[in-house]
């Protein structure tokens, strides 16, 4: 299984006037940048294969790799075009996409709980699956999964007035994609860049293979979990007062599977 993790973007809307920018992965919360949990997390489930996909200073993510000493030291693309959107990031990073097994495709910007992270990685091999919050604030920014009968009906920040549906949540931003899913997705971002439209969000592409019906998603309801996305200079206030304190300790060594079914308190699958 591998991880691929996208952090190329500028965060321009969490700048304040006259900080430094940095990109947001480096962002400290307990003492820990996200790039730094982000390593912690997959490790102690099991994922040691890691590729970041970066863009914005790029040099300062490497010199904090440099810094935490970390190895297997994760693979690096780039995308020069880091200003153009992430779906050019994601066409970087097609060659670990489609390298053969599992693939985690992992928005870069999230501080999460262990149980997120074993939410994504449980169960047997060969599961495309997407984690969704059903509590969520209202409003366009969160990205909404919608399902109707249990088939994915629409994937976006903004839905149309008259669209049905029976389950919704906010998208975490990470998936898991089987080697054939994987496969599917770089292919529909090869073509959106091909027809010149790689400014698009990723999302898209992802929406395209969600609805497109010839994968079975696994829909992981982590309802309950600490998470969030982290934009705004608001959400750096929410994660470190509300959401940092709420974490469950990272293990210092690889956990066992928890098999199909989550236990431990964790959260229900919904499929």
């Amino acid at each position: 299984m591998r991880a691929i993790i996208l952090a190329a973007g500028q965060g321009l809307r969490i700048r304040r006037a006259g900080e430094d920018p940095v990109p947001k992965i480096l962002l400290n919360f307990g003492g820990k940048s996200l790039l730094e949990r982000h390593l912690l997390l997959l490790r102690a489930v099991g994922v040691r294969e890691i590729v970041l996909a970066l863009g914005f200073r790029r040099e300062m993510v490497e010199a904090e790799l440099d810094r935490l000493g970390w190895r297997p030291r994760p693979e690096i693309v780039l995308n020069p075009r880091f200003t153009q959107g992430s779906m050019l990031t994601v066409d970087k990073a097609v060659n670990p996409m489609t390298r053969g097994g599992e693939v985690l495709l992992m928005d870069g910007d999230v501080l999460y709980d262990l149980r997120i992270a074993r939410a994504l990685v449980n169960g047997s091999e060969g599961v495309d699956r997407i984690l969704i919050d059903r509590e969520f604030e209202s409003g366009e920014e969160p990205v909404k999964f919608c399902l109707r009968e249990g088939v994915p009906v629409e994937f976006r920040k903004r839905l149309p007035s008259d669209l049905e549906f029976d389950v919704i949540g906010e998208s975490v931003g990470f998936f898991r994609f089987s080697e054939s899913a994987a496969r599917e997705l770089a292919t529909i971002v090869g073509g959106y860049v091909a027809r010149e439209e790689g400014h698009l969000p990723h999302e898209e592409a992802v929406r395209d293979l969600l609805l497109g019906g010839r994968f079975a998603m696994d829909v992981c309801d982590v309802t309950g979990a600490p998470w969030i996305e982290i934009d705004f200079p608001s959400d750096v206030e929410r994660a470190e007062h509300e959401i940092l304190p709420l974490l469950q300790p990272i293990p210092t060594r690889p956990q066992p599977p928890l098999g199909r079914g989550l236990r431990d308190g964790e959260m229900a699958e919904t499929s």
